[in-house]
């Protein structure tokens, strides 16, 4: 094992699949020279040359159609976004281009790219450095949805999104990227975890918890704090939304009957109310309260510390939350 960061989590399961594929390669803003804003790709040039590590213009559109060239011609890109936010430049290129482009081929061309980058809030990241928009791909067919939550899943999750032959883009959420850490395992063990398989980080009785990202860790924080008012919450991390595992969210709505759903993105139009409504079509029975929502408000993240607290998801009001759903 190997304790390392999430952030180096990250760098390590690229450097060794462009190891292992000498197709793998990886372009973006600043990321050969510089090694990339947060430092994930440092090294790499020196390693792998510039044929392999691609400095690119600000240019999001350019990045991702590159991208998707390259991989209709058998290459395997990673390519990045500086902020994830900046995704929306290449926006046309993700969904009406890769995304589609294996259905419209008849399934004859593989497009096996991953676009990657940080995201979300709680850093004082303000409006075009924190926002957390993955709604707006979960609803495009062809498109795959990582969004880890602990260094173990970075890792093994941005293995199993290189070697795939769809799209997947890769949510790295920023305020993790070193706050914590886990242990990797070598890479003789060829460790992955497969899209579309969620876990449970915490068991519990009396009501579930499902969420993803960032949020996991505020989700076992609060219940943690729920433990001590006797109030017994199962955390189940999804991984990926896309594929989503309903399989273990409806087992353990089933047997706890009380659920709530939490992302850091706005309530209006997100993951949470899809999720939501899966659970009333195929479970609505074993519920013995209302689906409950937590997200961030309706709005841009803002600057200031006191506003962006206000704005995005806090432990208080899970708790909170908790407490109402578990008294109905």
């Amino acid at each position: 094992m190997r304790e390392m960061t999430y952030l180096e989590a990250i760098r390590t399961a690229l450097w060794e699949e462009m190891e292992r594929d000498s197709n793998v390669f990886v372009l973006g803003e600043d990321i050969a020279r510089l090694g990339g804003a947060f430092g994930v790709t440092a090294g790499f040039r020196d390693r792998f040359g510039d044929d392999r590590v691609v400095d690119t213009p600000i240019a999001e559109t350019a990045i991702v159609g590159a991208a998707v060239g390259a991989a209709a011609l058998g290459k395997r890109p990673v390519a990045e976004m500086q902020f994830i936010d900046f995704i929306s430049c290449g926006f046309d290129q993700v969904v009406n281009v890769a995304a589609t482009f294996r259905y419209r081929s008849g399934g004859q061309v593989s497009m096996p790219i991953v676009v990657r980058g940080p995201s979300g809030g709680y850093v004082g990241g303000s409006l075009y450095h924190s926002q957390q928009f993955e709604a707006w791909f979960y609803h495009v067919p062809g498109l795959k949805i990582a969004l880890p939550a602990t260094a173990e899943d970075a890792y093994g999750l941005m293995k199993a999104a290189v070697r795939d032959n769809n799209p997947v883009l890769f949510y790295e959420h920023k305020f993790l990227y070193r706050r914590i850490k886990g242990n990797i395992p070598s890479p003789e063990t060829d460790f992955i975890v497969p899209l579309g398989e969620a876990s449970i980080p915490r068991k519990g009785d009396d009501l579930t918890i499902v969420t993803y990202g960032a949020m996991v860790h505020f989700a076992l924080d609060a219940a943690k704090a729920l433990e001590q008012e006797n109030i017994s919450v199962e955390v189940i991390d999804l991984r990926t939304i896309k594929p989503l595992d309903m399989k273990t969210v409806l087992e353990s709505v089933r047997k706890t009957n009380r659920v709530m759903v939490l992302h850091e993105a706005p309530k209006t139009g997100g993951v949470g109310g899809d999720i939501a409504a899966r659970i009333a079509e195929e479970a609505f029975m074993d519920l013995d309260a209302p689906i409950a929502r937590v997200a961030a408000r309706d709005s841009f993240v803002p600057f200031a510390e006191p506003l962006e607290k206000y704005v995005l998801p806090s432990v208080d009001e899970i708790i909170e939350t908790a407490r109402r759903l578990h008294k109905f």
